[in-house]
């Protein structure tokens, strides 16, 4: 069930974000991608597991506008399952978990697109936040990102502890990854992205601690872990 709750600071950044959506720095395509089927079941990897703060990145142009608090975030896109997992851990107390922070993240589709701008600002996809259990943990489905010209594959994350951001960074995924998911199914017609993670602004200096390690195939669908670090 979806919660809609404006954030002051959403609404600030989205008159930011609704400027920028008019320039060609965030989404691609702006074709719609249609839902297509796809089966479950992969066991979730951990991976970037070092007990370290993880780097902040920018939140980028198109963060969310309204809170979304749900685990399924597809919304009936089409593409091939992702089954994320995000655990909050605590630099400063040995990487105990963080239980009850607020996790949010956001991605683009299959087309390369970003909901709640431009051709897709009526839409809500791809978009939702949850509360960590005891383990510092929550688990999203999703589908595989798909990507846009002058960025690497990604997914953003933000973290909030008590309506505080604590962290915002971005989740980066293997090449190898990539290309397979690029040139299937809803992904094929455009091919695999050109811009490599090294070539990355965001990622170029940073990549080792903000790539996860998806199992799985394009069939079943992928899973991973990715841990971030926080010091609260």
């Amino acid at each position: 069930m979806k919660e809609f709750r404006p954030l002051s600071r959403r609404e600030a950044l989205g008159a930011f974000g609704a400027a920028s959506a008019a320039l060609v720095f965030g989404c691609g395509g702006e074709t719609p991608t249609s839902p297509t089927s796809t089966s479950t079941g992969t066991v979730t990897t951990g991976t970037n597991s070092a007990c370290a703060v993880t780097p902040t990145e920018t939140i980028g142009p198109y963060p969310s506008l309204v809170d979304l608090f749900r685990s399924d975030i597809r919304e009936g896109k089409g593409g091939t399952l992702l089954t994320l997992t995000i655990r909050v851990v605590n630099v400063a107390s040995a990487c105990a978990p963080v239980p009850n922070a607020n996790v949010e993240i956001w991605h683009v589709d299959a087309a390369g697109n970003y909901s709640q701008y431009g051709s897709q600002a009526s839409q809500t996809f791809l978009r939702g936040i949850q509360a960590t259990n005891s383990n510092g943990e929550v688990t999203f489905t999703t589908i595989y990102p798909g990507w846009y010209q002058g960025r690497a594959t990604h997914i953003h994350a933000e973290v909030t502890i008590a309506g505080r951001s604590v962290k915002v960074t971005q989740i980066a995924f293997p090449e190898s990854t990539n290309n397979v998911v690029h040139t299937s199914s809803v992904y094929a017609f455009r091919g695999t992205n050109p811009m490599t993670n090294l070539a990355d602004g965001i990622f170029a200096d940073s990549l080792s601690s903000e790539i996860v390690t998806p199992t799985g195939s394009v069939g079943s669908g992928y899973a991973a872990t990715f841990q971030v670090g926080v010091s609260v």
